[in-house]
């Protein structure tokens, strides 16, 4: 499911009217479901229960405060990939014991810090950081749970920047490497505890082969690795991807959502179907890792239409927010859809860019599409805008950060303030 829907004309985010947010508030204003990201936690969680489980959501997704503790609440893990994370999900009320550490270039403050708040485990993307974090933790003279995150070299056929499971990627150590790193480290590394495997082969894959592939690839070596040196979960990632391309119809709740719906690509029950027998017989505790899948659809990004300038080659629809505020289109090639608050009146359409008022020529949401002819003034909503939209906005050209609303039924509340232009220079020094 959804949050989103026409309703007598206007679009709502669930009971709440996103024109009456966008006068209230201003623009450009991120808008988040709790209903959406709940629904799609508790059907993950669902799909899983053949194994002992835990989604442990990736905070780089989405790292509002107000967002976490809606997960913690219901019991979720954390997968985090800084030292600033974990100190959100700690403020937010998560427990740092379900929460794993990924990355390729933990710092020693960071090490330390996860290693005084007690994680549940590291997941070390080389042999080289297995052999500091162990110095670390001598140095401090304690024991540490670790995971090697294995390199499936598995195509995930994705876009190339989020592609992570293959042997050219950053990420992670190479398949035939991982026996005889498991067995240095317990011979070697007396600081390291080898507690679990992990991997993760890529984000926004819209099919199973992919996942099927990999838990069959590394499943023999998990059996290994738990009969040698006792090891007590498996991460397999996440990566689940999510509809960016679709159509919003009146009341409809099946636009780009995950339900198994005949424009779904992959759902979340058909991928617990597919994997839960594969993991069932390994006695492991399995964890998942996922972020856009919980996030991406339960979000919108509100803006308003500035002006309409027409060129001897093209329309183009400027409105104030840029890419700072989301950086999708121009870093990832992302679609996001495009819609009026105010539902439109006939089908007909006119072909326009939709830019910022950034400067720079990647400064847009969309180019040559076929939109609904809002006008100046109008507020569009750019949907699925949840996971990597204000978790990647910055302040460039001196633009102050959107505000975010959090809604639930029919209330909302502000879960961050706009920044203004003195939060933008705070902590700089004059001349």
């Amino acid at each position: 499911m959804h949050g989103f829907s026409y309703k007598n004309g206007s679009l709502h985010c669930e009971d709440v009217d996103l024109t009456t947010l966008a006068d209230q508030y201003g623009t450009p204003l991120y808008v988040y479901s709790a209903g959406t990201i709940l629904d799609h936690f508790q059907r993950l969680d669902a799909a899983l229960g053949g194994v002992e489980h835990e989604v442990a959501y990736a905070v780089k997704a989405n790292s509002n405060l107000s967002v976490l503790r809606l997960l913690a609440e219901k019991g979720a893990g954390f997968d985090i990939v800084s030292g600033g994370e974990l100190f959100r999900v700690i403020k937010a009320g998560g427990d740092p014991a379900h929460c794993t550490f990924a990355g390729v270039g933990k710092t020693r403050d960071e090490i330390v810090y996860a290693i005084q708040q007690g994680i549940y485990s590291f997941n070390v993307e080389s042999e080289e950081e297995l052999r500091y974090i162990n110095q670390v933790a001598g140095e401090l003279g304690v024991i540490v749970p670790v995971a090697v995150r294995v390199n499936p070299n598995v195509d995930a056929k994705t876009h190339k920047y989020i592609s992570t499971g293959k042997s050219e990627n950053k990420f992670g150590v190479d398949f035939e490497a991982i026996d005889g790193l498991y067995d240095r480290a317990a011979r070697e590394l007396p600081n390291i505890r080898l507690r679990g495997l992990q991997m993760h082969i890529g984000s926004q894959l819209t099919s199973i082969d992919p996942f099927i592939e990999a838990v069959e690839k590394v499943k023999p070596l998990v059996k290994r690795l738990k009969e040698r040196h006792g090891i007590e979960f498996w991460s397999i990632g996440g990566g689940i991807g999510i509809i960016y391309k679709g159509s919003l119809a009146s009341g409809d709740v099946a636009w780009w959502s995950n339900q198994a719906q005949d424009n779904a690509p992959l759902s979340i029950e058909r991928y617990g179907h597919a994997l839960v027998p594969r993991l069932q017989d390994l006695g492991l505790k399995i964890l998942v890792e996922p972020g856009r899948l919980i996030v991406g659809n339960a979000g919108v990004l509100l803006t308003r239409c500035l002006y309409e300038k027409k060129g001897s080659a093209k329309t183009f629809k400027i409105v104030d927010a840029g890419m700072n505020d989301l950086i999708r289109p121009v870093l990832y090639e992302g679609h996001h859809e495009i819609v009026p608050l105010q539902e439109p009146s006939s089908d007909a359409k006119v072909t326009v860019d939709v830019v910022g008022p950034i400067c720079e020529s990647g400064d847009f949401f969309c180019q040559d599409r076929e939109l609904p002819d809002f006008q100046p003034g109008d507020v569009i909503a750019l949907m699925s805008a949840g996971a990597y939209g204000f978790a990647m906005a910055s302040n460039y050209n001196s633009r102050p950060l959107p505000a975010e609303i959090l809604v639930s039924g029919n209330s909302s509340s502000v879960i961050r303030a706009r920044q203004t232009l003195d939060d933008i220079i705070a902590g700089e020094t004059g001349a």
